[in-house]
């Protein structure tokens, strides 16, 4: 499963939002990965995540395969179209 977002934090996807994204992804035991650019990065490393230097109104790509595929994607969908709580 998949879905494409935009990210609208002023920062992006760094620091905080980052950790955020990284800690919801970390509760399911799907697989989860990030596409920005052409380039993938494992959602539940918060390095793999910073390394893809995700900024403002960048469209990405969030990858899940597993059992709990579906409600992990809700999950961080939710997160971003939450602008992480801001």
């Amino acid at each position: 499963m998949r879905v494409e977002t935009i990210i609208k934090h002023e920062i992006g996807l760094h620091a905080r939002p980052a950790a955020m994204f990284v800690q919801s992804a970390s509760k399911y035991q799907a697989d989860i990965c990030v596409t920005y650019n052409g380039k993938e990065a494992n959602g539940k490393s918060l390095l793999s995540v910073l390394g893809l230097g995700i900024t403002k109104n960048a469209p990405i790509t969030i990858h899940a395969v597993g059992q709990d595929s579906q409600a992990a994607l809700q999950e961080l969908q939710a997160l971003i179209d939450g602008n992480f709580g801001e």
